[in-house]
């Protein structure tokens, strides 16, 4: 059965992150797809939210035969950046998006939340304010074209210093007017009012599973390759 692991990379060397070396050596372990979000030129207009002192640069999926190989993946991914860490997820998809994997950059803003559960709130509570009654109120109130959540599992690696434990991570696609037009970027249609009522929304239902504090928000672009 396939694992999909996702490593979250700061310091990376994204041209390295591209490159048939990477390929040929996620391949040898048996591992058949991989994505890569890099926070680079085309999205560079976007905003971001660190949690920590340095952004996330990157953030790399690789779908593995078996969690055995995971020391690899993380070997091969860690030696391209200046720390990583990594989870076994659960991916869900809400909205699928259009996805060629030929590596070509999709047009779009792909955002990357990195959530964090609050201790007021059990596993089960959080996961449940977040994954039923967050979900509908998102795609409602932003123009995404693709929507994945993915739960975390297990890490497979240490966190670095000063990184706070990781619930989830979540990937929205936006068009690419959404990196600078903020209407484009919730689907109001230049109505001031709607807009201000979307982004209520959205903010009210974000702050009831923690996700308006202790988030990264990683503005990325997205390629996808399979071999």
């Amino acid at each position: 059965m396939t694992s999909k692991l996702m490593y979250a990379l700061w310091d990376a060397d994204v041209p390295a992150l591209h490159s048939s070396d990477l390929r040929a050596a996620l391949a040898a372990t048996g591992a058949t797809r991989l994505q890569v979000n890099t926070d680079d030129e085309p999205v560079a207009r976007a905003m971001r939210i660190p949690a920590g002192p340095d952004p996330i640069a990157a953030v790399v999926s690789v779908w593995v035969p078996s969690l055995d190989v995971a020391p690899v993946v993380t070997s091969a991914l860690a030696a391209l950046a200046g720390a990583v860490a990594g989870w076994e997820v659960e991916e869900r998809r809400p909205i699928d998006p259009p996805e060629s994997w030929d590596g070509s950059r999709l047009d779009g803003l792909a955002n990357i939340a990195v959530l964090r559960r609050p201790a007021e709130l059990a596993v089960e509570e959080w996961r449940h304010a977040w994954l039923v009654d967050h979900t509908p109120v998102a795609i409602a109130t932003q123009a995404t074209f693709g929507y994945l959540q993915n739960v975390v599992v297990a890490p497979v690696t240490d966190l670095p210093p000063g990184v706070a434990p990781v619930a989830a991570l979540v990937e929205e696609l936006f068009p690419t007017a959404g990196i600078t037009d903020i209407h484009a970027f919730y689907g109001s249609g230049g109505d001031a009012a709607e807009l201000d009522d979307r982004i209520t929304r959205l903010m009210t239902s974000v702050a009831r599973f923690g996700a308006d504090r202790d988030l990264d928000l990683v503005p990325t672009s997205r390629y996808l390759y399979t071999w």
